[in-house]
């Protein structure tokens, strides 16, 4: 392609043309998505349809050979299917389009295959692990609905849960659930919601349906997004044998609408039974104590010392005067005992001391230093000595 530039720009055919030499490298491609919009004029020979993209809201425009529809026809609506096409270039108009030159519908058993690998494949990444499962709020302050338009499903949850908690609150957001655009719409709903503060718990629901129409709850996009929700996610896709990817991933799977309904509230009249009951084992516990301690204050009552509260004194006075005497008569009789033997030492002592001997006549001699005179040999003639008598002392000198 030949240099551009402000002072030299290219022509619009120049352009188109070299966009057109560009795409024809692509070569034939196969694709695959959802066919929608099928147009077929009378007479024409040409069909002009839209190839969606399933998990994206995204569109191409295709066109094929009217024989090359028919090759393939019937084909149920929003068929999925693979397409052998080429990418067309219409430089005078520039408009992209893309030729067909054979279509495939995607067998149920191909669909099958390629989910149960991505079943293994989420597993092994831990998706489905129940340690990341969040328990479900006991009273949310809002539930998240998402559901088709004008659903029997949205009826059923939303009557079934307001029959058991009348004033439950709903964040509905009505989208399609099945066909090209419902990976989208359900996806963006669900962020919504998921960003939502008041919403603690959400249910992504539909009313069954078969197996391809279900096919939106197993896209894997969608299930990524479910996985990394940090609010509650209760799926309830159909009914008890449809098992979409999106039951695998959810917090916890209902098997029905109606299910989904029961779970995410409490039920107010068994709540209220569970008050009552609550209420009434509280006052049997509270009455019983309060008979029990009234039985044991009627037990102390009826002591003697509750009777007579004098009575602990007055056998207490007993008591300390019974020790009072006791101690007393103790006393006095150590007492006596002791002046017994009193007098008796004091008679011994009088009977063993000199003023005893002096009272029987006898009399002691001392020198007048108080030495006593023991032999006559200790004194002299002419020697003063002092007399002790048993009343009063007498001088005498000797000779």
């Amino acid at each position: 392609m030949q240099e551009t530039s402000a002072e030299s720009p290219a022509p619009v055919r120049v352009i188109s043309e070299a966009i057109g030499e560009y795409l024809s490298r692509l070569g034939n491609v196969w694709i695959e998505g959802e066919l929608s919009e099928v147009t077929v004029r009378p007479g024409a020979q040409m069909v002009f349809m839209r190839l969606r993209d399933t998990s994206a809201d995204m569109s191409i425009s295709i066109m094929c050979h009217k024989s090359v529809l028919e090759s393939v026809s019937p084909l149920p609506q929003n068929a999925r299917v693979v397409m052998n096409s080429k990418v067309s270039w219409y430089a005078k108009n520039g408009s992209l389009s893309f030729s067909v030159k054979e279509i495939r519908q995607v067998g149920v058993g191909e669909l099958l295959a390629r989910l149960e690998a991505l079943k293994n494949q989420l597993a092994s990444e831990g998706l489905f692990d129940d340690s990341n499962k969040q328990s479900l709020p006991f009273l949310p302050k809002s539930v998240g609905l998402i559901c088709g338009r004008n659903s029997d499903a949205e009826k059923d949850v939303v009557e079934n849960a307001k029959r058991r908690w009348p004033s439950v609150n709903f964040e509905i957001r009505e989208v399609a659930v099945q066909g090209a655009s419902a990976v989208v719409e359900v996806s963006a709903a669900l962020r919504e919601l998921d960003a939502n503060p008041d919403v603690e718990v959400i249910i992504i629901t539909r009313g069954g349906g078969s197996f391809e129409d279900l096919l939106a709850f197993s896209d894997e996009s969608l299930v990524r997004l479910v996985a990394s929700c940090t609010t509650p996610i209760v799926s309830a896709i159909g009914h008890e044998k449809d098992a979409p990817l999106l039951d695998l991933v959810a917090d916890f799977r209902a098997s029905t609408p109606t299910d989904a309904g029961k779970r995410v509230v409490p039920d107010m009249e068994e709540e209220l039974t569970k008050i009552s009951n609550l209420r009434a084992r509280a006052i049997r516990f509270v009455q019983s104590r309060i008979d029990f301690e009234v039985a044991k204050i009627a037990q102390f009552m009826d002591r003697p010392s509750m009777r007579d509260p004098l009575t602990m004194i007055t056998t207490r006075a007993e008591v300390i005067s019974n020790f009072s005497a006791r101690a007393h008569r103790s006393t006095s009789h150590r007492i006596s005992l002791a002046r017994e033997e009193i007098a008796n030492l004091s008679t011994g002592l009088r009977t063993l001391s000199p003023q005893g001997t002096l009272d029987r006549g006898y009399a002691v001699v001392q020198k007048i230093d108080g030495r006593v005179v023991r032999r006559a040999s200790e004194v002299t003639t002419g020697e003063h000595l002092k007399i002790r008598l048993a009343d009063g002392t007498a001088t005498a000198v000797t000779e």
